[in-house]
């Protein structure tokens, strides 16, 4: 064992217990992060606008702060970027992550020196609860590679922005960087199908030990490798023995990775984003990821069927109940307010508290009342593959309401790696799975209101080939799950 591999042990265990004290007091962690945050806030102009001197309570905070999403919190980032201190946090960010919104155009996510530190931290305690729980650690003496977005920074009044893996990159730890792949050159590359040959070329002679990224371009990453090297994945890194991911569920991957691989290997699952890292795997073989409840977020959750009533009710940590759709709602020390990520959750575990991914509250069919959500839709597909040889590169999902002929239905676009010898057999078995899972799809396919799924296959990197179009290939760049509408079924 190195020296290396040894201290990764002993600092493992630390971590593991230094997170156990707060996991094990939940509702008092969270009412100490809510008390910090107001009291830190109090003299912003967010918290003079919102009364946070007379905040004593969680209803307090809920009757003076109201439910934002990006746009409605826009009047004040804009102050920010412009260069304005004490507007939503004290002083000015350290940076600004910089994402493509939807109908705000570019969103400028606040990252400050209270909370950069969290991100990085997550990322790595993620890691050490892996090596507490399996004794593995030999994997810190290989060679790492994040697949991510340039580190390369634009400067706007005094503040730096990019994309916030980027702007991660600039914080690896000094006892990491001999092992940190690819190269700063390599990773300034913008093109990202040249990035990922460049990427080929500079690691396929490395002993590769931990490979992180969103999956579908950590896949992009893999095919271009075995071409190279005409074997598989795990042959080219005999070492390779750990894959990092979030963004997106792997499960609809899973069975196309194993077959790049050519072999099983451990993963862990990650819940990044700009405004926060909230979650990650911290047991191989527990469902759902640990919520970090000490990390200077303050949690709220709304049920996702009652997320549009008028005023629906704001549930803390202590209120929430298994197995229910979540609309995820944080404060945090970056200066984000009851601020709407996007996401929905569920909660697989509350000794402690773990989550599921269970979509986007944006990303839904309910063209005819059916309130399907990606959760759903990802286990059908797993479902129908079980047991069976099928590959699938990517999917999404949108309904068809008005077919040339016969019954609307819900069309599903999957570009195959291996094709179902009987297609119809397979779009039934993912129509039954969905039936089972959601009580309203299956009273409209009884009703004879829906006809059973219809699947549309897509050509050999048709996905790619989408994304690049509209200019989203690579990086952090996610392809939905399912559309109320046919935007992206259209362009397909």
């Amino acid at each position: 064992m190195s020296i290396k591999s040894f201290a990764a042990k002993l600092f493992a265990k630390k971590i593991y217990n230094d997170t156990q004290k707060w996991a094990q007091k939940p509702v008092e962690t969270q009412q100490k992060v809510l008390e910090m945050l107001v009291a830190k806030a109090a003299q912003t102009n967010f918290g003079k606008d919102h009364h946070f001197e007379g905040i004593r309570s969680h209803a307090d905070f809920a009757k003076h702060v109201p439910v934002r999403d990006y746009e409605d919190l826009k009047p004040y980032v804009e102050k920010v970027v412009k260069g304005q201190e004490d507007v939503l946090w004290p002083g000015k960010p350290l940076y600004f992550a910089k994402t493509s919104g939807t109908t705000s155009g570019a969103k400028y996510i606040p990252l400050t020196k209270e909370s950069m530190p969290y991100h990085i931290e997550a990322a790595r305690n993620a890691i050490l609860h892996y090596v507490h729980e399996t004794g593995k650690a030999q994997f810190v003496d290989g060679k790492m590679i994040f697949l991510q977005g340039s580190p390369e920074l634009e400067e706007k009044n005094g503040i730096k922005f990019g994309r916030l893996s980027g702007i991660v990159a600039h914080f690896v730890p000094a006892y990491l960087q001999r092992n940190r792949m690819p190269s700063w050159e390599t990773n300034c590359i913008d093109d990202w199908e040249q990035k990922v040959d460049a990427i080929v070329e500079e690691t396929y002679n490395e002993d590769m030990s931990v490979i992180s990224g969103i999956p579908s371009w950590v896949q992009m990453y893999f095919e271009r490798l075995e071409k190279k090297g005409h074997k598989k994945v795990g042959e080219i890194f005999k070492n390779f023995s750990l894959f990092i991911y979030g963004g997106v569920n792997y499960e609809p991957y899973r069975a196309k990775f194993e077959n790049l691989i050519g072999r099983k290997v451990d993963s862990i699952e990650l819940f990044p984003a700009s405004e926060g890292f909230f979650a990650y795997q911290d047991k191989q073989n527990a469902k759902g990821m640990l919520l970090l409840l000490n990390s200077g977020i303050f949690y709220e959750f709304i049920k996702a069927d009652e997320f549009f009533n008028e005023h629906p009710k704001r549930y803390t940590i202590g209120e929430v109940e298994l197995g229910i759709n979540y609309v995820m709602i944080i404060s945090t020390n970056a200066g984000l307010w009851g601020y709407n990520i996007g996401d929905t959750i569920q909660f697989t575990s509350t000794k402690p508290y773990r989550v599921i991914v269970s979509g986007r509250i944006k990303h839904y069919i309910s063209a005819f009342g059916e309130h399907v959500i990606g959760k759903e839709v990802e286990n059908a597909l797993k479902e129908a593959m079980e047991g069976t040889d099928v590959r699938v590169n990517e999917f999404t999902v949108a309904p068809q309401i008005n077919p040339d002929s016969g019954l609307p239905y819900h069309e599903w676009f999957i570009e195959f790696e291996k094709e179902p010898t009987d297609m119809n057999a397979f779009s039934l078995a993912i129509d039954k799975a969905m039936r089972k899972q959601n009580v309203y799809y299956d009273d409209l396919i009884s009703g004879n209101i829906l006809r059973t799924v219809v699947i549309t296959k897509v050509g050999r990197n048709g996905f790619q080939e989408y994304m690049k179009s509209i200019g989203k290939l690579g990086g952090q760049n996610k392809l939905p799950r399912l559309s109320n509408d046919r935007k992206i079924a259209d362009a397909l």
